[in-house]
């Protein structure tokens, strides 16, 4: 999620920064919210990949419960 979220913010910040007009919207500074967008993407994608990395590095360790079969035919004869 974080890669794909990170090149979406990256996309739609760049159009917002370079492909608009910055004076066609008077309430709030396209450029600025582009700016912030693509900074965003990349903060997301560099998060990604640092989690994907930490990820991958673990160590998985099998523990296995040995037990000796016997068989509860014999404990009973041996019991008598």
């Amino acid at each position: 999620m974080g890669l794909g979220l990170g090149i979406l913010l990256i996309v739609v910040g760049a159009i917002l920064s370079f492909g608009l007009d910055p004076d066609a919207v008077d309430i709030v500074n396209i450029n600025t919210i582009g700016w912030i967008l693509m900074g965003a993407g990349l903060l997301s994608i560099v998060l990604g990949l640092v989690m994907t990395r930490q990820r991958a590095h673990t160590v998985h360790r099998e523990v296995v419960d040995r037990r000796e079969d016997v068989d509860v035919r014999d404990r009973r004869i041996d019991e008598r």
